[in-house]
């Protein structure tokens, strides 16, 4: 009975599976395999991403002319971002003491004024460089330009009269050279003073340009430092839908302290700065060395390049105050070495901190190497990205001794 029931179970699904089999001649349904299409997915993204990079490689030149283009492009949200950036902690520090002042004030209400306040000195430091320090400095180089006649008949007089002191001597070549010299210099100016229109055509447009695409990016980092909690939640949104849920915090720790390292380094390092130009400017006009203006800008800005930033200032500025007054020279190197040890014994150790975290070697070796690819901006930034990398690559290692249980404190 048993045998005759399994027979004709048997049967009934022989009959149910011809029922329902493909007639020949026909297509077999597509059966979805989520495992073979993500494989397919990764092949093709990877054969796509070579083919750009081989692209990109071979026609070098257009690869570049792209890039620039593009970064000409997105120039004013750059610099949009680089204004957001360089004044969030400002905007942070003012919105706190605002909160404290006014518990009350709703917290949209004390961002917008903090954005206020902080917008409004920025830009009046700006005006007050434009309107008073920048006509300064035009003078300054006009007045250094007239000196160059009266600079250059003194060092072929001195010559001169080394050559009367010491008959042994020659002096000839260097006086030679120096004839040289005035002659390329005089064919130079001839030749920029034919094509001064045009010139000046193009650096008219430029500064159009350049003042256009800065009042963009000021509109644009009000809009990205008033929006940066949407910002904040698109990068959340972006970090769940890629990474698992349980790094997530990780991750955002890990993000979180890079830009700690980067911001902190940034701002304090111009705050440090500027005070450093304005301590070189005051103590300039106090002992009368000409030029102070024009050289302790030049010496807030080199600052920001660590270790060989003094030097790329003070040296042409001595040798410019040289031609002018010798003595004032002399004061000038020992007012310039006093003032860098000052800024590095007292003042950027409480401004700027060890925030970077990194020897001195590295600091050169990130100078150096920013410099070589990306010219001054390079040397500007190559310090806090070098901490940023090196904040990582220690991470990293922390992570991979930790799975054989080895800490890297254990290890001298």
């Amino acid at each position: 009975m048993e045998r005759e029931k399994m027979e004709k179970d048997q049967g009934e699904s022989r009959r149910r599976s011809m029922r329902h089999a493909t007639p020949p001649g026909e297509n077999h349904k597509f059966v979805k395999n989520d495992q073979y299409f993500t494989v397919c997915i990764y092949a093709f993204v990877l054969v796509v991403a070579c083919a750009v990079a081989i692209k990109a490689v071979v026609s070098f030149d257009q690869t570049k002319a792209f890039l620039g283009g593009l970064v000409r492009a997105i120039g004013p949200f750059l610099i949009a971002l680089l204004i957001a950036y360089v004044l969030n902690p400002f905007v942070k520090a003012m919105n706190r003491l605002i909160r404290r002042i006014w518990p009350k004030l709703k917290q949209n209400g004390s961002m917008v004024i903090s954005m206020i306040i902080v917008y409004l000195l920025a830009l009046g430091m700006i005006i007050t460089l434009l309107v008073f320090v920048l006509p300064e400095i035009v003078r300054n180089l006009a007045d250094l330009v007239n000196q160059i006649p009266t600079a250059y008949q003194a060092l072929l007089d001195f010559l001169a009269s080394m050559q009367e002191q010491f008959p042994t001597a020659d002096f000839s070549s260097i006086i030679t050279m120096l004839k040289d010299t005035q002659s390329d210099l005089t064919a130079g100016l001839k030749d920029i003073a034919a094509d001064l229109i045009p010139v000046l055509y193009t650096a008219s447009v430029s500064v159009v340009s350049w003042v256009a695409n800065f009042l963009i990016a000021l509109i644009v980092s009000v809009y990205m430092l008033y929006g940066k909690k949407s910002l904040k939640r698109l990068i959340k949104i972006v970090l769940y839908g890629f990474i698992p849920k349980d790094k997530v915090a990780g991750v955002k720790t890990v993000i979180v302290e890079c830009n700690q390292i980067f911001s902190r380094y940034l701002v304090s390092k111009m705050m440090d700065s500027f005070l450093v130009g304005v301590l070189c400017g005051v103590f300039m006009s106090i002992l009368q060395i000409p030029y102070a203006l024009l050289i302790s800008v030049v010496m807030a800005i080199v600052n920001m390049i660590p270790y060989f930033g003094p030097f790329i200032g003070a040296i042409p500025g001595f040798v410019i105050i040289l031609c002018v007054d010798p003595i004032k020279a002399v004061i000038f190197a020992i007012l310039i070495l006093c003032l860098q040890q000052f800024d590095s014994l007292v003042m950027e150790p409480k401004i700027v901190g060890n925030f970077t975290g990194i020897k001195p070697i590295w600091i050169i070796f990130a100078v150096t190497i920013g410099g070589k690819f990306f010219g001054v901006a390079g040397m500007f930034l190559g310090v806090p990205v070098m901490a940023t990398m090196t904040y990582l690559a220690e991470l990293y290692m922390r992570r991979r001794l930790a799975k054989k249980g080895i800490s890297m404190e254990e290890i001298q």
